[in-house]
């Protein structure tokens, strides 16, 4: 029995301008075949799925596809889109006939020329496997399912947790699902419900019992355990997607018992509309923060940056926390991140100079910076992480630098990627735990490693690409009504 495994993971905001080209793939790791699964042995969902798959009761065969990843950033390019349709479906024409195909996909990447690149990926294997071979499916819990996912798939899981710390396991569940459908029998339905809602992600922290997401969670995964459930999920969706189909949706797969897993999709559905008000937040404006955080000389200080955040698509050189920042004496470490490839250049021969930093990726929310800095460090920012977003990832953010201006640190990359990540700072030399002030570019996510380390932390309220407030900017492409952009009452 031969099982074939392949990898596509991207998620776009529409709202940055940088496109991402088939370059941003090569750069994170573009594996094939063998390679991809050696890669891939024990990392991220991948990883669990061929962990789960040596337990089965009979050995099945893994035929590895292609592992195609790119941190998230702007609209993928027409040309780039069919690097990926190509790569995907010749890695799969070479090991056909299987029995089974298995995709860790994201579900929110988006092309120039195609709002639903995975609904497209989905319905190019299925075309070639055929209606009778299983398709199952993991997706990120900011992924935009559409109709189109949900025909061409027999089952679609998703994360669970917001921060991301059951990425592994999504794969192990993926897998569980698998082995009923080959071994035991399974008859997959999939109950799918569109949410016309899209919320912020700052308070959907579902390990966190005063979040509103805390017991969906806990629902989600008690139905899993009752008899008949193969899979329960909720997708809140990215929020900068400025295209057709936006909005949240709730999956249930059932064993060949379409009204069971119909009838839990319309109470989760139900739910997640009656409970939509509950995701808003107040955010602390920035000139509020910065004094807060100066205040606070002991202890540790987390200032989130959702709306530059690197790991919803933004550029992630926005200088906005970092002009207020410069207006005070800090008594201990503050660390702020910036990706500016040419600043990285310039510091490998300028010790010291003044600086121009931000404002060159993202023109539209930042603007320039310029002060006097000196270089304390360069390094690689190559590194490995765990814990939201990751299990045992590999990560290579290029050659990067530290600059000094006073006690302010400003890790400057070469590539965006894991601006929460204590990783990177640990290998530039820096402790963020022991920082009085740390701006982590993040919504959500960098919770699971400074919740319980910080003394306080606020979500700032800036200008970028991924604000909280998305409902203010301008989206010319959104299906309506849609909430919260719109106010009715609706029925699933």
């Amino acid at each position: 029995m031969n099982l074939a495994i392949g990898q596509l993971w991207q998620e776009t905001n529409t709202f940055n301008p940088l496109p991402t080209t088939f370059a941003d793939f090569e750069a994170f790791g573009v594996f094939e075949s063998a390679e991809m699964l050696e890669k891939l042995a024990d990392t991220n969902e991948v990883g669990g799925f061929l962990q789960t798959m040596k337990t089965w009761p009979q050995p099945v065969t893994p035929k590895g596809l292609v592992r195609l990843p790119a941190w998230p950033s702007g609209p993928v390019t027409p040309e780039c889109l069919e690097i990926l349709v190509q790569r995907l479906t010749r890695a799969l024409e070479r090991v056909l006939p299987v029995d089974a195909v298995y995709l860790a996909l994201h579900g929110s990447m988006v092309a120039a020329n195609e709002p639903d690149v995975e609904g497209r990926m989905l319905e190019e294997v299925r075309k070639r496997v055929g209606p009778k071979i299983p398709i199952v499916a993991s997706l990120d819990l900011h992924a935009n399912v559409t109709r189109r996912m949900v025909e061409h798939a027999d089952a679609l899981l998703l994360f669970h947790t917001a921060p991301h710390i059951d990425v592994v396991d999504t794969g192990r569940r993926s897998a569980h699902v698998m082995r009923r459908i080959l071994f035991e029998g399974a008859k997959p339905t999939m109950a799918f419900r569109k949410v016309p809602l899209v919320v912020p992600a700052e308070r959907a922290n579902t390990q966190d019992p005063t979040s509103v997401s805390y017991q969906l969670r806990e629902t989600l995964q008690t139905l899993e355990k009752q008899p008949g459930i193969l899979a329960a999920g909720l997708a809140t969706v990215q929020p900068w997607l400025d295209i057709p189909e936006l909005g949240s949706a709730v999956l249930v797969v059932a064993d060949g018992d379409r009204a069971l897993a119909d009838r839990h999709a319309q109470e989760l559905a139900q739910r997640l509309w009656d409970v939509r008000r509950e995701y808003l937040m107040d955010l602390v404006p920035i000139a509020e923060a910065v004094r807060r955080a100066h205040a606070n000389v002991e202890g540790l200080t987390v200032l989130g940056d959702p709306a530059d955040a690197t790991t919803s698509g933004s550029p992630g050189d926005s200088t906005a926390i970092l002009e207020e920042l410069i207006k005070y004496e800090w008594e201990r470490p503050v660390i702020v991140t910036i990706v500016a490839p040419e600043i990285v250049a310039q510091a490998e021969a300028l010790h010291p100079w003044t600086a121009t930093l931000g404002g060159k990726r993202d023109t539209r929310f930042s603007k320039p910076l310029t002060l006097p800095v000196a270089v304390q460090s360069l390094f690689d920012g190559q590194f490995s992480i765990s814990g939201h977003l990751a299990g045992n990832l590999a990560i290579d953010m290029g050659r990067c630098a530290v600059l000094r201006h006073g006690n302010i640190h400003i890790v400057v990359t070469s590539r965006s990627g894991p601006h929460f990540a204590p990783q990177l700072f640990q290998t530039a030399g820096l402790d963020p735990f022991a920082a009085q002030v740390f701006v982590a570019k993040s919504p959500c996510g960098f919770r699971a490693a400074f919740q319980e380390r910080a003394r306080e932390i606020m979500v700032v309220q800036a200008p970028g690409c991924s604000p909280s407030d998305f409902w203010n900017y301008t989206y010319a492409n959104i299906s309506r009504p849609l909430w919260p952009w719109d106010e009715w009452d609706w029925k699933p």
